[in-house]
């Protein structure tokens, strides 16, 4: 084990020699925070899902026999020959916990997602299904300070070059092409972007797909079938587990960030081979994220491609949340590590975070994306992106790059990590226990009781600040948490108003829960704390 540890080390050194050329971060010391939930804490938040369950349960038996006075849950006489939409927990769940704080969600915005919206106040009455919007008491909430969308650079406007040069491409080509890409859909304006996209990334070339989720689970069935293993970080998004799942290949599961576990199933895979037949696998596709968006977190990836390397195996990298948001110059997760992007096999990322418009693409080696325009269902069967859409990625990676003439975009790239490691730094000056990496925009506060997702959503927005509240089954059980998305458009009197407003609302819920507010120590970039012990 110690010998193939220092040859991972060696490894990791041969495949960071960029650092000064690209100005990486990985020579600075790699910080990410996971406090330990409280005992009490974890008590008493299991205790509240008892009470809860029970009241529950009590409440369904005094309905049975007519003593309960809200009907509302009962099934009608007409619907009971119907098939149940859901499982009897998904029911219950659904019933007791999330009709009583649902007005936290899916509320309508009437404005711009940018530093600042307006958005319209949301209630439900006696917790029923019937959603009703406030229009004579409450109509709109005005200059509400956003911390929830994914707008990490401030591209999402309607003021500005982007949005300029997307209202002129509309006039010339309109909304829609109303064709796939194979037919007669294919624009000079996709060409393009597709070109900036492979020299941004600094790869052969790239492909675009009109919507995100589809980039993931469309084409991870095109690279890995039968015979093939996948082997899948635990915390990867929804659209990599459903890809692996719709391939057909055998998935495996690794502890999240954790090299070891990584390891372990690496050597296993290559000793025993396929089940049954112990032939080699025709393909190991190991799959990670750039920035994990529940997390706050930030892939290991120089461990991950030294391991790549050592054991033969493929890497996709899905650079959702990170590309735009890390690296001195907004290029991923890569650039954050100062590494070579030949090294990385698949690269893919979004365009509807930091380039506030809409898609995905995948890029790397020029033999890897002709293949997928004729075998990827989302290249085949898909309508092409739409024209402004693909303008304002454009423009907007112009900017990144300086194309434009100007440093908006590098300014912009580094007002989001001073936001970053400002606003970080202040929760846990406060108390909060805070998850994640200190350099990444995803900022989850934890709040571990169903009883305060609601009371914190609410109370946030009282001091007319909106902010995602997260609980189970997206988190596990008992950690509830908010999640703060920074941005580069936020200025620091805006952060300032939302941390005394965190720090109020934190003492009247008592959300200070974190034992320690001193940062903690510093660790070496390669340390022994991804190497756990695991149970055979």
């Amino acid at each position: 084990y110690l010998a193939v540890k220092s040859s991972l080390c060696a490894h990791c050194c041969a495949v960071c020699p960029a650092w000064q050329h690209h100005g990486g971060l990985y020579k600075r010391p790699f910080v990410e925070s996971f406090e330990e939930t409280p005992m009490l804490v974890a008590v008493l938040t299991y205790m509240g899902y008892g009470i809860l369950t029970i009241f529950g349960y009590l409440r369904d038996f005094l309905r049975q026999w007519k003593i309960e006075r809200c009907h509302i849950a009962r099934e009608k006489e007409e619907q009971r020959d119907f098939v149940p939409l859901y499982q009897d927990f998904e029911n219950f769940y659904t019933r007791n916990l999330y009709m009583r704080i649902r007005d936290n969600w899916n509320r309508p915005i009437c404005s711009v997602p940018g530093a600042k919206m307006d958005l319209m106040e949301r209630a439900s009455f006696h917790w029923s299904f019937l959603v009703c919007y406030y229009s004579a008491i409450i109509s709109f909430l005005h200059d509400v300070i956003n911390l929830g969308s994914y707008n990490y650079l401030g591209f999402a406007e309607n003021t500005g070059p982007c949005a300029e040069s997307a209202a002129e491409v509309t006039v010339k080509y309109g909304v829609g092409v109303a064709s796939s890409r194979q037919e007669i859909g294919n624009l000079d304006r996709h060409e393009e972007m597709e070109k900036l996209v492979a020299k941004f990334l600094g790869v052969e070339s790239a492909m675009a797909f009109g919507m995100g989720f589809a980039t993931n689970s469309m084409n991870i069935p095109a690279l890995t079938g039968k015979g093939c293993l996948i082997l899948s970080d635990e915390l990867n998004h929804a659209s990599l587990v459903l890809g692996a799942r719709l391939s057909g290949s055998i998935i495996r599961v690794f502890k999240h960030n954790n090299m070891q576990s990584l390891e372990k199933l690496l050597r296993e895979a290559i000793v025993h081979g396929q089940p049954r037949t112990h032939r080699p696998w025709k393909k190991i596709l190991i799959v990670v994220e750039g920035i994990y968006s529940m997390e706050g977190s930030i892939v290991r990836l120089p461990e991950v491609i030294a391991l790549k390397k050592h054991y033969r195996a493929y890497l996709y990298l899905d650079e959702a949340h990170s590309i735009g948001a890390l690296g001195p110059r907004g290029r991923g997760v890569v650039d954050y590590f100062g590494l070579d992007p030949c090294d990385v096999d698949v690269m893919m990322g979004t365009f509807t975070k930091s380039f506030g418009a809409a898609g995905g693409y995948i890029a790397g080696k020029r033999e890897l994306i002709e293949y997928l325009r004729s075998h990827s269902h989302s290249a085949v069967y898909a309508t092409s992106m739409s024209p402004p859409v693909v303008e304002q990625i454009i423009t907007s990676m112009k900017c990144i790059m300086g194309e434009d003439g100007t440093t908006i975009g590098c300014e912009r790239v580094r007002r989001l990590a001073e936001n970053t490691v400002y606003f970080r730094k202040r929760l846990r000056e406060m108390g909060f226990i805070i998850y994640g990496n200190k350099d990444s925009p995803v900022v989850p506060m934890m709040l571990y009781m169903p009883a305060k997702i609601g009371a914190f959503g609410r109370e946030m927005l009282k001091r007319n600040i909106g902010v995602v509240v997260v609980g189970f089954p997206a988190t596990p059980i008992i950690e509830s948490r908010a999640r703060f998305c920074i941005s580069a458009s936020h200025s620091r009197e805006l952060l300032d108003k939302v941390l005394g407003a965190i720090c109020e609302v934190g003492d009247v819920l008592q959300l200070k829960y974190s034992r320690h507010r001193i940062q903690p120590s510093l660790v070496r970039p390669f340390d022994d704390s991804v190497y756990e012990d695991i149970d055979d």
